[in-house]
């Protein structure tokens, strides 16, 4: 790895840390944990997902997300339902508490990005957007082949 890339690789890592800790920090008033947060935005009230496609789209392994979902539903804001052509495949969907919660949260973390990201002009976004896509298209690429 060269030195620059070393170098864009440390100033990518460091803008993740800082931004994950803004986010810990706002969800904080929520209650919620990032992971729970992500749970969150990732389900409806109706057709929901299985547990198994939550740890896809996360990253986590099943465990982990059976935890997860787990705190969710002692809080009321999430609700395990049997698949009705094969009960031993569970969804999970969001409450009514559930979807007022995430709304909230997912308000408040749009206003908290919105004053992270106002150093950058309307150009800079566009940039960024664009080599941020161009760098995320490839990683996926590299994780399925």
């Amino acid at each position: 790895m060269s030195p620059l890339a070393e170098q864009q690789y440390r100033m990518i890592y460091d803008i993740y840390m800082m931004l994950d800790d803004g986010d810990r920090r706002l969800l904080r008033q929520f209650d919620l944990s990032t992971s729970q947060y992500a749970a969150l935005k990732l389900l409806d009230d109706s057709q929901g997902l299985r547990l198994t496609d939550i740890g896809v789209r996360l990253l986590l392994d099943k465990s982990t997300v059976t935890r997860l979902i787990d705190r969710l539903e002692r809080r009321n804001l999430v609700r395990r339902l049997p698949e009705p052509l094969d009960r031993r495949v569970i969804r999970v969907v969001l409450t009514p508490q559930g979807a007022s919660l995430r709304t909230a949260a997912s308000d408040a973390h749009t206003r908290s990005l919105a004053r992270r990201m106002k150093i950058l002009s309307d150009d800079d976004h566009r940039q960024l957007y664009l080599l941020l896509d161009k760098l995320c298209a490839d990683l996926h690429s590299n994780l399925n082949g």
